[in-house]
């Protein structure tokens, strides 16, 4: 019962903690370009899991490095960029609703690469997904003609890497601590960040002198303390002790969060991307009701 109680609260934690970290990305990119934001999220997020957990390094076994790798870059490291690269683009809540592909996805990557089984009603809900997917993408294009909704594909590949990390960190990590898979994530990652970073100019004068770039900057911490170390550490622990499906549901409750930031900013949304949300939704629940 207790064990029960945990995982829904996890599950609710990560979905307030994630559904506000799509308007922090919105934010952060007033005052920096996507490819700094990426890098940045990387740094301040390793240094600060460096410095609460950094002994846990020695404690990881030699067969589980080449897993740990892999999920860094595929569960933090490219997601960072695309989701920024996407948000340049793109409104923050639509990103988020996309974002909810993530459970039909896993169910995918679960069958097409670790080939676990999945029903015909999982599959429904994975066709049922795609169609609102469709309808929000290309709704989405008709009300806001001056975005390009082809970045939305930046956010749909990160949802197939989010899939493929919780399958990896269920089946290859299950008995390796939560902070320790988040700290191990980083040890590969931090260098190509900082040379990203280097490479994309913030050190300049001219990224210095925007006067968005203070408060961009405070995002940026934000960002990376919360949405990324703190809710990392969260998800691995949630999907420890419950199934791959379930703490990729996360993204159910996400959306809710993040068109409540996103309507406070301002950003427009129709009546038949509403329709659309609520169709992603029902097959995110029919792919993982029991």
């Amino acid at each position: 019962m207790q064990l029960r109680n945990s995982k829904w609260a996890y599950l609710f934690g990560l979905s307030l903690i994630w559904g506000t970290s799509f308007i922090l990305i919105k934010k952060s990119l007033l005052g920096l370009t996507a490819y700094q934001l990426g890098a940045l999220r990387t740094i301040i997020t390793g240094l600060f899991l460096f410095a609460v957990g950094f002994n846990k390094i020695k404690t990881i076994r030699k067969r589980d490095w080449k897993w740990i790798v892999l999920s860094g870059f595929l569960g933090s490291f490219i997601p960072s960029f695309l989701f920024a690269i996407a948000e340049t683009e793109i409104d923050s809540a639509v990103a988020s609703i996309l974002n909810s592909l993530v459970p039909l996805n896993t169910i995918l990557m679960g069958f097409a690469i670790f080939k676990i089984a999945s029903t015909r009603r999982q599959m429904l809900g994975v066709v049922i997904g795609f169609i609102g997917t469709s309808i929000l993408i290309l709704k989405g294009a008709v009300l806001n003609p001056e975005q390009n909704y082809l970045y939305a594909g930046f956010v749909v590949v990160s949802t197939l890497m989010y899939a493929v990390n919780v399958n990896i960190i269920k089946r290859y990590l299950q008995d390796v601590k939560p902070i320790t898979i988040a700290v191990g994530n980083f040890v590969p990652i931090m260098v190509p960040a900082f040379i990203v970073l280097v490479l994309s100019g913030y050190f300049n004068k001219e990224t210095f002198s925007n006067p968005d770039f203070k408060m961009a900057m405070f995002y940026i911490t934000l960002l990376s303390l919360f949405g990324t170390a703190l809710a990392k550490v969260m998800f691995n622990k949630l999907v420890q002790i419950s199934t791959p499906v379930f703490a990729s549901s996360v993204t159910y409750i996400m959306p809710v969060v993040a068109l409540g930031w996103g309507v406070l900013d301002g950003e427009s949304f129709s009546l038949l991307q509403g329709l659309a949300t609520v169709i992603i939704l029902i097959g995110v629940y029919l792919a993982n009701k029991r």
